[in-house]
């Protein structure tokens, strides 16, 4: 991971456009190949970033500046124009173990794996921590028609869930052994703004019933 502070001014040019004024920030470049834009504030999320697959081109300006043009495979591009360099330095990080999960959330997947047809009818189930490039995709499964469909499993749900199955949807819909992939956001309790995003990206929401997953819930002591 290379990590570089400095005074920048950074523009967002394609399908949107963003501009941010010179300032002090801190630059990211990952061994995926994203660039993330991160402030001092404004908790862990980047300001503005580019995902994988793209390119970094670093150039020098007539004044002196450097730029650089981070370009994505539809040709967007994050045009970072570096005023000063305050730091610059590179870490090999190896390869992450991934996330442990807690033990809900771990028991969630063993569950849903056993339980498969919660999912729908005529489920079937592929492979638990299907391995990725980026991590493990919770479960892997085939609907009845043999579409692949990828499963995040959370406990709470929350748009950061949605990014970080989206991120695997792109990936996987990229190998023609797999693709296409349907995704499938799986919860104790999904946040009605991770639903709408979920929706809004083609991904289908599962509220999970933990107590009926263990076979522990009795629908006919229930009043409602």
């Amino acid at each position: 991971m290379r990590l570089v502070i400095a005074r920048c001014m950074v523009d967002y040019v394609g399908r949107l456009t963003a501009h941010l004024p010179m300032a002090p920030r801190l630059l990211m470049v990952k061994a995926d190949g994203s660039v993330l834009v991160h402030s001092d504030g404004g908790s862990y999320k980047p300001l503005n970033w580019m995902s994988p697959p793209c390119t970094l081109v670093e150039s020098e300006l007539p004044d002196g500046a450097a730029l650089w043009t981070v370009t994505n495979k539809t040709g967007d591009q994050l045009r970072i124009t570096i005023e000063e360099v305050l730091h610059d330095s590179s870490h090999p990080l190896g390869v992450d173990p991934g996330l442990v999960k807690d033990g809900v959330e771990a028991h969630l997947q063993t569950l849903l794996a056993e339980h498969i047809e919660t999912l729908g009818t005529g489920y079937r189930l592929v492979r638990r921590e299907f391995p990725t490039a980026i991590g493990p995709v919770d479960i892997m499964a085939r609907d009845a028609q043999g579409v692949s469909v990828a499963v995040e499993i959370k406990r709470r749900g929350d748009i950061d869930g949605v990014e970080q199955l989206t991120r695997y949807l792109e990936l996987l819909n990229r190998d023609p052994l797999i693709a296409p992939v349907r995704g499938v956001f799986a919860a104790q309790e999904i946040k009605p703004q991770a639903r709408t995003l979920a929706t809004d990206r083609g991904i289908d929401c599962l509220v999970l019933d933990y107590d009926l997953l263990r076979g522990v819930d009795d629908p006919s002591s229930r009043l409602f």
